[in-house]
């Protein structure tokens, strides 16, 4: 138990404590000086990891945090009178406290979705009005991966939503707060499904895979990355200690660890998931392919276990609950939970 009464978290991969090798990489940062705001040996050796993965020419822009990183990609390609179109769930629609239109000034046009994800269909008929100056332009198409609901697009799914994108002159960009558990269930190259698939900016998450604090923007194309070094200061977004953000993608980005530490984070959702699978009166509402299980439960249980457990309700009208795993979850940890849903089953 913790000093709040509880066990362990089901709420958020953000309730997670840090890696130990990141902890470690801060600790070996803190040795000596460092001119700051990036100009470091820490943030340019990190940059280049990156290089590695992406690509040579592609910018890195570090942050403090998601709505930080969602914000300057997207202001590195619209204007105030542009509209981004993304899903009605996405984070930048329902969790950032209007933070996009507050500091950019542009519009989203939401479209509902039952898995999360945005399709060519579904975007198609909000294309319009371009060059009329009585209408916002519709500039950019943001998508998550993975979604808000832990569905993944393929990279095909992409690829048809950048060409989409790009025939209408548009800007296409992830929102990749959960980016490490989509390459690790996907089990694919990220490259496939981010660059190579016609990504132009990618915001890469690192708090929920880990890291203390910490987002990169990664900007694959010239036209945003000219922008985005003003805008982030502008933002308040730009580091002074710079070298202790870089130095946590650092350890995430040696030996794979942030693909180790997604792929046990999806196992352990598929363990709870199968656990879930075996319970009267539960049934999954998505698809687990993440790190994340969305189920609707009984009513008479949720004060069960929120009273031992942290995790949200997402839908109280349909009694729609969200259980996050992370990487710091154990075997045990994803047993006893389901042992005391089923036993709360059992006793309603």
């Amino acid at each position: 138990m913790t000093a709040q009464g509880k066990r362990k978290s089901f709420a958020s991969d953000n309730n997670s404590g840090i890696h130990p090798a990141v902890l470690d990489a801060i600790q070996r940062a803190n040795d000596g000086d460092c001119v700051g705001y990036g100009a470091d040996p820490h943030t340019a050796a990190v940059t280049e990891q990156f290089r590695t993965l992406f690509g040579a020419d592609v910018s890195v822009n570090f942050v403090f945090n998601g709505t930080g990183a969602n914000v300057l990609a997207l202001s590195s390609v619209l204007d105030s009178f542009d509209a981004v179109i993304c899903a009605a769930g996405a984070h930048i629609n329902v969790d950032e406290c209007g933070a996009p239109e507050r500091i950019i000034g542009c519009k989203l046009i939401d479209i509902p979705t039952s898995n999360g994800k945005l399709t060519e269909a579904l975007i198609g008929p909000h294309l319009h009005g371009f060059g009329d100056q009585h209408h916002v332009q519709a500039k950019a198409i943001s998508i998550t991966q993975s979604t808000e609901l832990g569905t993944l697009y393929t990279p095909d799914e992409i690829a048809a939503i950048a060409d989409l994108a790009h025939r209408h002159g548009m800007f296409l960009h992830v929102d990749g707060a959960r980016i490490a558990n989509a390459t690790a269930s996907l089990g694919c190259d990220i490259r496939t499904f981010t660059r190579d698939a016609g990504v132009d900016v990618l915001s890469f998450g690192g708090t929920k895979n880990g890291i203390m604090l910490g987002e990169a923007v990664i900007n694959f194309r010239p036209t945003p990355s000219s922008r985005t070094m003003f805008l982030r200061k502008q933002q308040m977004q730009l580091a002074s200690k710079m070298r202790f953000i870089a130095a946590q993608f650092g350890a995430l980005l040696t030996d794979e660890l942030w693909l180790k530490n997604a792929d046990h984070a999806n196992r352990m959702a598929a363990r709870l998931a199968a656990h879930l699978a075996r319970i009267p009166g539960i049934s999954l509402t998505q698809k687990v392919e993440v790190n994340s299980v969305f189920a609707t439960v009984p009513p008479e249980i949720i004060p069960i276990l929120l009273d031992r457990y942290f995790f949200y309700v997402w839908d109280e009208v349909v009694n729609e609950v969200r259980w996050m795993t992370s990487f710091n979850t154990t075997e045990d940890d994803v047993d006893q939970f389901a042992n005391e849903v089923t036993q709360a089953a059992a006793a309603i």
